[in-house]
């Protein structure tokens, strides 16, 4: 019964190992952007630097773990006890200065090599000179949710960051000027590059290059309050006439229509205008994210639910509905002004 049971765990251990080998195998070789953020498919050129110098470091280490484990395996099983052994200590050897010295210096030849070549890939991709052709934008981490503007463009987006994509012919990096509102937050899109904190007065850099269109997804990777988790970003890569496209529309005020007036006027009448801002209107409120263009966007509250126009309405009602001690307080609006408020804002791409 025993050699049955340790059987099928043994059967059992292999599947999921089979399991876990094929997914691991699918992460590390799946082509274009992920769906969940992943270091094993870089898409940009600072990401391919860290990818791969991380490969180099796990080489090193790999290594390392396969002699001193085969070593060790080896030993365990070249002198194991036997039958026969009559139980007496081995003979003692004391004092090997050449077994001392080879196992001081080779971890610190290891050690040296693995700093400077860490050190020149940060001091690269730190101290890499923006050409003329790069885009500027500057990232704002709010409680909880993103903001970003394009100062050479004059226009806002928020969760959703639109960069064109970058070629070998014509060159169009990204440069991310990086601060935060309120506490620290951390900017993490994983295929494009690494992560980096949002420091309250201080002012941080990033760069990325990306080389393929699609999305990319990130996330605050900083503890920063109780809906940290939901802090999630995107980053949509487009081609030069897509990015020019997505420009020239939010540069848009916004738009007007007399079907929905009722909706504008609950919208600014309540304290909605004093938090938002919807160009062309009253609502200039600088707190929560810029309206102008909401329905162009594909998700509401910094990722955590899709854009469409029933959850914007429970939103609105109720906002720990989705984000649970998320900052928007719940407006008190019966149901008449919640279809008006929620028919007016649907308007807004």
């Amino acid at each position: 019964m025993l050699a049955k049971c340790l059987r099928y765990v043994s059967v059992t251990a292999k599947c999921w190992c089979w399991v876990l080998a094929l997914f691991v195998w699918h992460t590390a070789f799946a082509e274009g952007p992920q769906p969940t953020p992943s270091i094993l498919d870089p898409a940009s050129t600072p990401a391919h630097e860290i990818y791969n110098l991380s490969l180099f470091v796990l080489t090193i280490t790999g290594t390392i773990f396969v002699t001193v484990g085969g070593v060790l395996a080896f030993v365990v099983f070249r002198f194991r006890q036997r039958d026969d052994d009559d139980l007496t200590e081995p003979a003692q050897i004391y004092g090997s200065n050449q077994v001392e010295l080879a196992w001081t210096v080779i971890p610190i030849l290891i050690v040296v090599v693995l700093f400077l070549t860490t050190a020149r890939m940060i001091f690269a991709i730190q101290d890499a000179p923006p050409p003329k052709t790069a885009l500027d934008v500057t990232v704002v981490g709010h409680q909880f949710w993103w903001e970003f503007n394009y100062p050479k463009l004059g226009i806002r987006a928020v969760n959703e960051l639109h960069v064109p994509v970058s070629s070998a012919g014509t060159p169009i990096p990204t440069y991310l000027k990086l601060l935060s509102a309120d506490v620290i937050h951390s900017f993490w899109v994983p295929q494009l590059s690494g992560k980096i904190d949002l420091i309250p007065n201080n002012v941080n850099g990033l760069w990325i290059e990306p080389l393929h269109t699609g999305m990319y997804v990130g996330q605050c990777a900083q503890f920063c309050g109780v809906q940290h988790a939901k802090m999630l970003l995107r980053v949509y890569v487009d081609t030069p006439e897509q990015f020019a496209a997505w420009v020239k529309n939010q540069q848009k005020v916004a738009a007007s229509d007399e079907s929905v007036a009722a909706g504008r006027h609950v919208f600014e009448t309540q304290a909605c205008m004093n938090c938002h801002t919807i160009q062309g209107t009253a609502a200039t409120g600088r707190f929560g994210p810029d309206l102008t263009h909401l329905m162009s966007r594909d998700t509401l509250a910094s990722g955590a639910m899709d854009n469409t126009k029933e959850n914007l309405r429970e939103w609105i009602r109720h906002p720990d509905t989705f984000k649970e001690g998320v900052l928007m307080p719940a407006m008190q609006l019966d149901d008449q002004q919640l279809d008006q408020v929620t028919a007016y804002l649907a308007t807004l791409k």
